[in-house]
């Protein structure tokens, strides 16, 4: 079967291959790194996780970038209030996001580039859209871009700029021709750090959030892409925005195809730290054990909204709980490769091949457990295992998550692995507050280090 994924911008199902054969290079925007993540957050990278896990399973090879935004008006807010560097608050928030995403099993892009790493890219690219007459430079420094003098605006969102109407409902600024223009450049203010201001033919200042991932994409990954990720929420103006940038200078498309998660909802709104509504990975990992919350996301499709609740993550671990009863109850026999002919399998692939879909196949898992529960087959125990692998499931031993009750016991081996490695890290930097903070963490997760002068150890408490 074909693998079909919903391109936003076309609003359909459409096969897919790539446009280097065998190789996949996928762009998604990652965090503004200012505070912890929370698990709308979590949702977005498992998302994309699962994609690039999928994709890997199919046989490409996979170049992932997720960015890093560590210059924005929210980092500068944080840093002065807490009366710290840029530099020290993102590196701190990198390092929590990073120990994070680990304990639920997200694996690490291929390249993760920072936006202050790349001010000179973004600037070339600034420059071109000027040279082209599709950006200008206001009064006040700021360099903004000509939105009407871009004629295909509004293709990914479906706005039109006729349907905007911005000119009718919006004074224009002062710094703007037109209300619908988005700043390139911002030109440096008094109050902001030196850290904040970069020089520039433009003056000194920063880049916008937009050129920031027209210019980390093309820098990582050409003029032209597969795929392009992201959040419900940056469908409009972000991904327009950056479409605008990077077509208008390239003259080429920015990505093949374009997608977009849906929002994590409490209560019926869009969980966000705007609204206040917001619980951290930190929080929820309180309550449950890692896997349970990757279980409790993978359970709905990455374009539906998902709904949090403490009652909707009991019944994900009831149900995780199930599937390990069932490898628990035999002695699983390894698969080094799977079979994708056994109806089973066939079936998984299937689902995932239709955009994703791992609601069907989990209920495939399940069908596959009843099997086992059924027949004490150790071939389907081991294709159950082996099928779960590839959304990150099922990999810790059985006896143990069920004897851990669902709680920290179910870390996985790769997971515990990345925490110690972080806090390696972390040690080597003379970080030890957050060596330590890891070091809690996964005591908290049921899993004690033992440091020595060869290295540091695990075992499960």
């Amino acid at each position: 079967m074909t693998l079909r994924i919903h391109n936003t911008l076309s609003r359909r199902l459409e096969a897919f291959e790539p446009l280097e054969p065998g190789h996949v290079r996928m762009y998604v925007c990652g965090m503004t790194i200012y505070d912890l993540c929370h698990i709308g957050h979590a949702r977005m990278m498992m998302a994309f996780d699962v994609v690039q896990r999928w994709l890997k399973v199919s046989g490409y090879r996979v170049t992932y970038v997720r960015n890093i935004t560590d210059i924005d008006d929210k980092i500068i807010r944080r840093a002065l209030e807490r009366g710290i560097s840029l530099r020290a608050l993102t590196d701190e928030m990198t390092a929590a996001m990073h120990q994070d995403i680990a304990v639920l099993g997200i694996e690490p892009p291929t390249v993760e580039p920072r936006a202050t790493e790349y001010v000179p890219q973004m600037l070339s690219l600034i420059a071109r859209l000027q040279d082209k007459g599709l950006a200008y430079q206001a009064d006040n420094g700021d360099v903004n871009y000509a939105v009407r003098r871009f004629p295909g605006y509004g293709k990914l969102s479906g706005k039109s700029l006729d349907d905007l109407r911005a000119g009718e409902r919006v004074a224009v600024a002062g710094d703007k021709n037109d209300p619908l223009d988005f700043v390139l450049w911002k030109s440096a203010k008094p109050d902001e750090p030196a850290e904040a201001r970069w020089d520039s033919p433009f003056g000194a200042g920063r880049p916008g959030w937009h050129i920031e991932c027209s210019a980390m994409s093309c820098a990582t990954l050409g003029e032209t892409f597969d795929i392009h990720g992201g959040g419900a929420d940056l469908q409009f103006p972000h991904h327009e925005n950056e479409i605008a940038q990077s077509e208008g200078a390239t003259g080429q498309p920015l990505a093949r195809f374009w997608m977009h998660n849906g929002f994590v909802r409490v209560d019926n709104e869009k969980m966000s730290k705007s609204l206040g509504n917001f619980f951290t990975i930190r929080e929820v990992l309180e309550k449950f054990d890692a896997e349970t919350v990757r279980f409790f996301i993978l359970r709905a499709h990455y374009r539906s909204p998902l709904n949090y609740s403490d009652v909707h993550l009991d019944d994900a671990r009831g149900a995780l709980k199930r599937l390990y009863t069932a490898l628990a109850s035999v002695d699983a026999t390894p698969v080094d490769e799977i079979d994708w002919n056994e109806p089973h399998a066939r079936r998984f692939r299937e689902a995932m091949d239709e955009d994703f879909g791992t609601p069907d196949a989990v209920a495939v898992l399940f069908d596959l457990a009843s099997e086992v529960n059924r027949s004490k087959n150790a071939s389907l125990a081991g294709l159950l295992r082996a099928l779960g692998g590839t959304l990150g499931l099922l990999q810790t031993d059985p006896q143990t998550y069920l004897q851990g009750g669902g709680g920290g016991a179910g870390l996985a081996e790769p997971q515990i692995l990345a925490l110690i490695a972080e806090r390696a890290a972390a040690k080597s930097a003379k970080n030890f507050a957050e060596a330590d903070r890891i070091r809690q963490t996964l005591l908290a997760q049921g899993v004690v280090l033992k440091d020595s002068a060869s290295g540091t150890t695990w075992e499960r408490a």
